[in-house]
């Protein structure tokens, strides 16, 4: 029978030495293979495990519970977020009322591109939005996670160079594999109507689809935020306030001043 993999989540209540060691050997003697561990938040340790089977873990948990030393605050089957705990030794943040909202900063764009890496792997249609203020990171951190979840990636507009619009597309690039990525400012405030055609025909494709500015994009178009599988916040520092003020002056986007703006 093929192992199945769990996330076990515990917080130290009484701190010792040979705690883990303790912990590791009763995993040993219950044949549940510990694949990695790591600390994920202050005082507490995430582990992911392999079982043969659903008993073990129910033994596991069980026996887990009469200690003294721990509290048990996760078991079950790994969801992304735990992985990404594992790997990088914190949580990423959600947002509390919206629990489709993931936030970043800038120092943590390694964490950010491996969480869309993930997504991207993911088959099937996926829409994600992705907010944040000029030159933080957000089309770099695309592009990188699309090389990391081996994805050809395809701009149908964009600022990151200069500006792109896309009115077509050559038949190779109409692939459920491919990734598509557009500037919901470009898209809706420079497109033409072929291309906005387009990019309707790319959103009806099960593909992943990733959105610069989707405020703005969900403002000038029939597509809403309940729309969006995942909407990620990029700011460089925490307190960073998103906002449009500046977008929205219409002399912005006259001329070549455009490219000199990386949203």
């Amino acid at each position: 029978m093929e192992k199945k993999e769990w996330y076990l989540e515990y917080e130290i209540q009484k701190n010792r030495p040979g705690l883990l060691g303790d912990i590791s050997s009763l995993m040993g003697m219950m044949s549940i293979n510990i694949v990695t561990i790591n600390g994920v938040d202050a005082g507490r340790r995430g582990l992911l495990l392999l079982a043969k089977d659903d008993d073990q873990i129910e033994r596991l948990e069980s026996i887990l519970h009469t200690m003294d030393t721990i509290k048990v605050i996760k078991l079950r089957e790994p969801k992304l977020r735990d992985r990404l705990a594992v790997r990088h030794g914190r949580y990423i943040q959600r947002d509390a009322d919206d629990r489709k909202t993931f936030r970043f900063v800038r120092v943590e764009l390694g964490i950010l591109v491996d969480f869309m890496a993930e997504l991207f792997k993911q088959e099937g249609h996926k829409l994600i939005g992705i907010r944040g203020m000029p030159r933080v990171g957000k089309t770099e951190s695309i592009v990188a996670a699309s090389v990391c979840a081996n994805k050809r990636w395809l701009f149908l507009s964009s600022t990151l160079l200069k500006q792109t619009i896309r009115n077509q597309l050559i038949e190779d690039e109409y692939n459920d594999n491919n990734l598509f990525i557009l500037d919901g400012i470009v898209s809706t405030r420079r497109g033409n109507e072929r291309h906005l055609q387009l990019v309707r025909e790319i959103m009806r494709m099960p593909a992943v689809k990733v959105v610069e500015h989707p405020d703005i994009f969900v403002q000038n178009t029939e597509y809403t935020l309940e729309d969006f599988d995942y909407i990620i916040e990029l700011r460089n520092d925490a307190d960073e306030e998103i906002t449009y003020d500046l977008v929205q002056k219409n002399d912005m986007f006259s001329g070549s001043d455009f490219g000199d703006f990386d949203f």
